[in-house]
């Protein structure tokens, strides 16, 4: 399989000279019409498949964005054809697109010449000209962000289409507005003339593992890529981006990156999107129902009350009370794979454990299962909170009381190295044990991958575990929602607890977190 690089270098020399000689005429000043109404103004970028101008539109006498496009010269006709045929097929999806976070396209003009399309102007930069003149952009920005792009792949993918090129150079950031631009290489998942060709079409850091080892695009491998381009956003530099191709791809396949700090659910959202096994990966309505609990809407039930179902599942979930979720793997570059999967865990033990035990040998098991704790539940009590260390073993029956506590630099069983409610202060429903869950682990494991654990040799030496609420008391504490105590045993909890403790079982002598 190839790599389309034509659209991550420069035009050549070749298809320059074609660009220049449909632009304005050199040392004229005369501004050239492009299908009796296009007038080109100025030059607003150019790339392997052509250059965008910005033009007026005579007619209706509006400014827009008119793309000329250029494609690659090859040998092959039919590999040429295709590339041709993206030209149509971009107009055609964005013209049954309904999203305010879609570029509008409004004309399409063949014929004579390179084919033009006219499309809506955006006065904006994109995320990754945002990024690079401001640096990293606060989570709640990044937040907005993501619902913004979720909702527009989501416009897409319900029109049978896949965007595949989904990066911070095709998302346009209007203040708080985002659009999602170049459809040209969007794959119709119902035409398959246009995957015959055997390149694989986008850019190296953002194409989605499961592509490069020949898998058709699909919308999981666009929530990949928004993944990526999140990670972005909140760190400021590309987390698979390497001096070549083979080895952007390379690391895309083989590496993990780790946020530099855990960003809470949003942190939760992007490690669950960048997980390589795309049946593990973070579906679009637990992103959204994660993103929901940034918002800090507490209106009505957010969107995690439509959970994402698995092959075999069931809408009814088993009793909080009485499930463990086995989260066991052995390669970090899977390690939120299995917290993506905690839903289906719950839904299809057997199928899940099948999947996650199918994760490769050699690497450290860092998260253990996730527990919840409660009166009826595998922890009676826990008390602790984030910063605290305590003494007794984190397993079902034990009642970790404030009792339990003790100080982190002298000889401790456990740490207690973040905890976090995932919808704030606001009074909301119990999201059922699939989501919380599923937030638990992830929560915990974007923690326990940040530079906040310092412990030496982490990986080898340390396990941890999410705990999380049971109904009983989530809704105990719905009962005091006016408290400030997210920690008494009598005005419940709806917090979820990451402990860490050590690998061997032996007591820890020195707090694990910076």
């Amino acid at each position: 399989m190839k790599i389309d690089a034509t659209r991550s270098r420069s035009v050549g020399a070749r298809e320059e000279r074609a660009v220049q000689e449909s632009g304005p005429e050199p040392g004229t000043g005369q501004q050239r019409l492009v299908g009796g109404r296009y007038r080109l103004l100025d030059e607003l970028g150019r790339g392997g498949m052509g250059v965008v101008w910005r033009a007026r539109d005579e007619v209706i006498g509006r400014d827009v964005a008119l793309k000329e496009l250029h494609p690659p010269e090859t040998r092959d006709p039919e590999a040429r054809a295709v590339s041709e045929e993206r030209v149509l097929r971009e107009v055609r999806t964005a013209g049954r697109l309904s999203d305010p976070g879609v570029v509008t396209v409004h004309d399409v003009l063949t014929g004579d010449g390179p084919t033009c399309i006219v499309m809506e102007l955006v006065r904006a930069p994109t995320l990754a000209e945002l990024v690079e003149r401001d640096g990293p952009l606060p989570a709640a920005q990044v937040g907005a962000l993501a619902e913004q792009l979720l909702s527009a792949l989501d416009a897409a993918h319900r029109a049978g289409v896949v965007h595949r090129d989904v990066k911070p150079s095709n998302i346009m950031v209007c203040g708080d507005r985002v659009k999602l631009a170049d459809f040209g290489i969007a794959q119709d998942r119902e035409d398959p003339r246009l995957t015959s060709s055997g390149i694989l079409v986008g850019s190296a850091s953002f194409i989605a593992p499961e592509r490069i080892r020949g898998a058709d695009a699909a919308p999981a491998s666009d929530l990949w890529s928004l993944g990526a381009v999140l990670f972005f956003a909140l760190e400021g530099w590309m987390p698979y981006e390497r001096p070549t191709t083979a080895a952007t791809l390379h690391a895309v396949l083989t590496e993990a990156p780790r946020l530099s700090a855990p960003h809470g659910a949003l942190g939760a959202v992007i490690i669950g999107l960048l997980v390589p096994d795309p049946d593990a990966r973070l579906t679009a309505e637990r992103v959204r129902a994660l993103l929901a609990g940034t918002a800090g809407s507490g209106a009505e039930e957010p969107a995690h009350s439509v959970p994402g179902r698995v092959p075999g599942g069931t809408s009814r979930l088993p009793d909080p009370t009485r499930v463990r979720v086995p989260v066991r793997i052995r390669s970090r570059g899977r390690l939120i794979g299995a917290a993506a999967l905690v839903g289906a865990l719950l839904l299809g033990t057997a199928f899940a454990l099948g999947r996650v035990s199918a994760a490769p040998d050699g690497g450290p098991e860092a998260m253990d299962p996730v527990l919840f704790y409660g009166e009826e539940s595998e922890l009676p009590a826990f008390e602790l909170e984030a910063g605290q260390c305590g003494s007794g073993e984190v397993a079902a029956g034990a009642e970790l009381t404030a009792d339990a506590e003790a100080d982190c630099a002298e000889s401790h069983d456990f740490e207690v190295f973040t905890s976090g409610s995932p919808f704030g202060d606001d009074d909301v429903g119990y999201p059922g044990a699939e989501v919380l869950a599923d937030y638990g682990a992830a929560f915990c494991a974007s923690h326990f991958e940040s530079d906040q654990i310092v412990f030496p040799g982490r990986d080898e030496t340390l396990r941890f575990a999410a705990l999380v609420p049971d109904e009983q008391r989530w809704d105990l504490k719905r009962g005091h929602a006016g408290s400030i105590d997210f920690t008494t045993d009598d005005e419940g909890s709806q917090q979820v607890h990451c402990v860490l403790y050590a690998a061997d079982g032996s007591r820890l002598r020195t707090p694990a977190t910076a």
